[in-house]
């Protein structure tokens, strides 16, 4: 039998950028996503942009942009993130449905370019803060505790545009900011924050193009500091602000799990790609400092930068509460050749003979998040969520209303165990879980609706067509029991 705490957080888990919607509404400003069209496996989302003489175009969202090029909403292409699923109208019937699954959390972000649209704003948008307190008002109704990722891969366009990005410590100021400003306002509606969304995926890049130039990394070595800042300065302000307050780290926790072979020097690969692509970034937000392993990483790019002693303070001073990760599937490291590759979400590696894949080519692997789970508590000690976690699949509207998804719950119930065990066999402390994209939305990859992973049907094809209806999938009803059961009952 599964056990679970009795206070556990069973929940699930959307962004602001894939759900939200009205992206022109509420005062709201303009994000680098809403420029970003829609796409598929096989077809690359594209960025669209406007030159100086007036001229347009599109390029991969991998790509740099012309020189002197900035982006922008074009005639002709389909955004998907400017309605997404509408969550910014229909948020009232959403909640009400993960109430009726009984939800004890739901993780959600907050759009940075609703509360400060332009950067030279002191006072934050009234209108932003006013929708977000209706949302946790609404939660705080049924009895859900809001989970809340202030930054989820969407940074107004300023950040990215007029300051180049998180490579300007300007951007540290304007987090500052906007941080303060939540911080203050939803005292008492929120407990649980997370800073930055798998913050890790900056390093993550040279695994799935090996070709990735040195200068990209280097660049992203510097974004990922500033924003190790940023968050510490966070961490401290929501402290100082209510002494209530949970913060957390979010990482993309499961990249890479396993050496392909035992030949020691896929061992070795496999610890230091660990270190470099998870635990750099866990580590020094809950150790306040950088890893011994640093020097190796930095050196193998050419990375080279002074860390000043306000910033060695700020890390010091805001270490996070609990350690937050999102694990959809596992990978093999290897030095060999590779002749039989795997798929997933900036993860690529060897096929593991072991397991099964999915349509999108993603392994399915629960004890990969036991064993996960008993790393990063053996290397922490602290709390910790399981804040995404799921697989995406084609579903099909029946004519009854009806949508049957047995994939979902025979994934999702083999993860439930997995936890159950590293709870209860293992000594795991593990306070939450919130599956991800409980509600159909946009996938942040390809920009499509067709790859599902909710609980909840949004009737919208990939092209924007459909009515936005909503309905009770076959995992709902199950969820709803487990939930029910406190993780007991997963038949």
């Amino acid at each position: 039998m599964t056990k679970f705490p009795k206070d556990f957080f069973w929940g699930g888990a959307t962004a602001a950028n894939q759900c939200e919607g009205g992206w022109n509404e509420g005062g709201r400003g303009i994000t680098s996503n809403d420029t970003t069209t829609g796409g598929t496996v096989d077809t690359p989302r594209l960025v669209t942009y406007r030159m100086p003489d007036g001229t347009t175009g599109a390029v991969s969202q991998w790509e740099p942009l012309p020189p002197g090029a900035k982006r922008a909403v074009l005639d002709g292409y389909y955004y998907p993130y400017h309605e997404a699923i509408d969550f910014y109208h229909r948020y009232k019937e959403d909640i009400a449905l993960f109430a009726e699954m009984g939800f004890k959390m739901f993780r959600m972000s907050i759009a940075w370019s609703r509360i400060f649209p332009t950067p030279e704003q002191s006072e934050p948008n009234k209108e932003g803060l006013d929708f977000y307190r209706r949302v946790f008002e609404e939660l705080r109704k049924y009895n859900i505790e809001p989970l809340v990722t202030i930054s989820h891969y969407d940074n107004p366009i300023y950040i990215d545009e007029d300051l180049g990005g998180w490579q300007d410590r300007r951007a540290i100021e304007q987090f500052d900011k906007y941080t303060e400003a939540i911080l203050k306002e939803y005292k008492g509606l929120v407990k649980y924050w997370l800073t930055f969304n798998e913050i890790n995926s900056l390093l993550m890049i040279p695994m799935f193009n090996p070709n990735c130039p040195d200068e990209v990394v280097r660049t992203n070595l510097l974004q990922l500091h500033n924003q190790f800042v940023a968050s510490a300065r966070c961490v401290r302000r929501a402290h100082e602000i209510d002494p209530n307050y949970v913060v957390g780290c979010m990482i993309g926790g499961g990249p890479c799990s396993y050496p392909f072979t035992c030949d020691p020097k896929d061992v070795l690969k496999n610890q230091q790609d660990m270190q470099n692509f998870n635990y750099y970034c866990s580590d020094v937000q809950v150790r306040g400092e950088y890893p011994f392993y640093t020097k190796r990483l930095w050196k193998k790019y050419g990375f080279e930068y002074e860390v000043s002693e306000e910033d060695k303070k700020d890390l010091r001073e805001g270490t996070v509460d609990m350690v937050t990760y999102s694990y959809y599937m596992s990978s093999c490291a290897t030095t060999h050749k590779i002749e039989d590759s795997a798929g997933g979400n900036l993860s690529m590696g060897a096929r593991n003979p072991y397991l099964k894949y999915s349509d999108w080519d993603w392994s399915i692997d629960p004890d990969g998040l036991r064993y996960t789970l008993n790393e990063y508590y053996a290397r922490y000690q602290l709390p910790l969520m399981v804040v995404e976690n799921g697989i995406g699949g084609i579903d099909k509207l029946e004519d009854d209303g009806t949508i049957h998804d047995p994939y979902h719950i025979d994934y999702l119930r083999e993860h439930i165990k997995a936890m159950s065990d590293a709870i209860n066999e293992d000594g795991v402390n593990l306070i939450g879980y919130t599956p991800w994209g409980c509600i159909d939305l946009v996938s942040a990859s390809t920009g499509e609706m067709k790859k599902r992973y909710g609980f909840i049907y949004v009737d919208k094809n990939n092209d924007g067509s459909g009515t936005l209806n909503r309905y009770r999938k076959d995992s709902f009803y199950w969820y709803k029991k487990v939930i029910a059961s406190n993780g007991e009952d997963l038949d």
